[in-house]
């Protein structure tokens, strides 16, 4: 019998807190390769909206940091995942409610600022929603910057400039 992956109820029960621990979280290899696969087809073949902010994104500011499309993290794929920022862009569409705000708080449980965007504002105006994107991520750097400014200095050694 072929087994396949099935989605829990939404709201059945509390999320499962994701324990980043290796390349899968606690999820077997198999299931983990399932899911870079199914990546990796949706990658293949994105929707509308997700083609023209991915073209949209092209042309704004992003400093220097980039967007991996349909990204695994944990047992999740995101549309949009800037991993040095945290930062995930979702496009919402015909996907469940209750499972997204699932989805959500497990993502913002181990530390990335899930921004949620409607496919159709997209589609209407995709540099308006890139240049949304763009705000979002000066946000996050700031914020980011911010938390590592506050935290007390490693035990690591100063890193020394190179010789004029």
């Amino acid at each position: 019998m072929k087994r396949t992956l099935t989605l829990r109820e939404p709201g059945a029960d509390e999320a499962p807190a994701i324990k980043k621990k290796g390349r899968g979280w606690e999820i077997s290899e198999k299931r983990l390769d399932a899911l870079h696969e199914r990546a990796r087809e949706m990658r293949r073949n994105p929707t509308p909206a997700q083609d023209a902010l991915a073209a949209a994104l092209v042309e704004v500011e992003t400093g220097g940091y980039s967007f991996k499309r349909q990204d695994v993290i944990g047992s999740a794929i995101v549309d949009f995942a800037c991993k040095p920022l945290m930062l995930v862009v979702e496009l919402d569409g015909d996907e469940d409610a209750a499972f997204a705000a699932d989805r959500t708080r497990s993502l913002t449980e181990i530390g990335y600022r899930v921004e949620r965007l409607f496919a159709e504002a997209v589609l209407a105006d995709p540099a308006a929603a890139a240049a949304q994107v763009s705000a979002v991520m000066r946000e996050r750097w700031h914020e980011r910057r911010a938390a590592r400014a506050s935290r007390p200095p490693s035990n690591r050694a100063p890193r020394r400039r190179p010789q004029d």
